[in-house]
């Protein structure tokens, strides 16, 4: 069991609604050749609290050893992409649950970004723009030094995120139903969604899930729908959310690249993946920034970035793009 142990990676990807692990073997190839899959609730200690965050993760891992039908062991090299893993604080905390856990010979905690820049660059050159429950920019360029923008959370950040789509469709129908503003399709929309009759009765179904953050910013996709539908007004939300989500990846660049160099960009997260109108719309301020994006890579999966970190961690090459985004003394158990 120890010898299958050590030919086995671990990759976990971890945010604001769900954390997947990935058991796969040590192949130095590129390729991900996954044995065991395990999926549990959220892992950001910002919305969840660290208990639960650290149960969740111990749910993902136990299941993918279960689909791998394999005992539950320290294997070749972990690597943790997990919401808020920036601060350091939630870092070290992290790490201490691996040590504990005995997760892995060696292993990193890192940010979510970074599996998902390293599938659009391998080197780890490049930025990665993820927009789900929450949404964040962060870049690394080829002398290792890296910078973000957004990730505030939702009180005073997460601009352009599902949960900041969710809350403007909310105010639109609410206004829509005072007449403060015009009609739109959101306010029946949204008494659909919730099997409800009357405008007033979102109160108290709205407020039932507020400490949610993942169900509240599911509502996102009612905007995203009423948009495809040619809305006005959930078409302008989006363009504003487009707009937010251009701008974090204008600023990372500003810091990074010069203007003429070609940088790749990775874009991630259920909202964002999930609703053609919004990229398109990201695509067209994108365009309007002359920015020389290229390649723009989509990743459905930032977990397989996370499985091919730990093969490069299991084989003593970490990508030298990404040198300076972890300190060190994380690296070992």
């Amino acid at each position: 069991m120890k010898q299958m142990h050590d030919q086995l990676v671990l990759g976990i990807d971890g945010g604001g609604t769900k954390t997947v692990a990935w058991l796969a073997t040590c192949c130095a190839s590129g390729e991900t050749p996954v044995v065991g899959r395990g999926l549990a609730g959220p892992v950001n200690p910002q919305t969840v609290g660290f208990d639960a965050a650290m149960e969740n993760l111990d749910l993902a891992v136990a299941a993918a050893f279960k689909d791998a039908a394999a005992q539950r062991g320290p294997v070749a090299a972990a690597v943790l992409g997990l919401a808020g893993s920036d601060r350091d604080e939630n870092r070290q905390a992290f790490g201490h649950w691996a040590r504990q856990r005995r997760l892995a010979d060696r292993f990193r905690v890192v940010h979510d970004a970074l599996p998902v820049l390293a599938i659009a660059s391998p080197p780890g050159c490049g930025i990665a723009l993820i927009c789900g429950t929450g949404s964040l920019a962060f870049g690394s360029n080829r002398d290792a030094r890296v910078a973000r923008a957004g990730g505030w959370g939702f009180l005073f950040g997460d601009e352009g995120s599902g949960y900041a789509i969710a809350r403007a469709g909310l105010r639109a129908a609410a206004k829509a139903a005072d007449g403060r503003a015009p009609e739109t399709r959101l306010l029946p929309a949204m008494l659909r969604r919730f099997d409800l009759k009357e405008p007033p009765q979102l109160i108290p179904a709205v407020y039932r899930i507020a400490d949610d953050r993942g169900e509240v910013a599911a509502l996102a996709e009612v905007v995203t729908q009423a948009a495809g539908e040619n809305d006005p007004t959930a078409g302008r939300i989006l363009d504003d959310a487009a707009g937010e989500l251009a701008a974090m990846v204008s600023a990372v660049a500003g810091k990074l690249f010069s203007r003429r160099e070609p940088i790749s960009l990775a874009l991630a997260g259920g909202v964002l993946l999930g609703a053609e109108c919004l990229q398109t719309r990201l695509s067209d301020r994108l365009a309007a920034l002359k920015l020389n994006l290229e390649p723009v890579v989509r990743v459905p999966d930032p977990v397989v970035g996370a499985v091919r970190l730990a093969q490069s961690l299991a084989a003593g090459d970490w990508p030298p793009g990404l040198a300076r985004a972890v300190p060190s003394r994380t690296i070992d158990r």
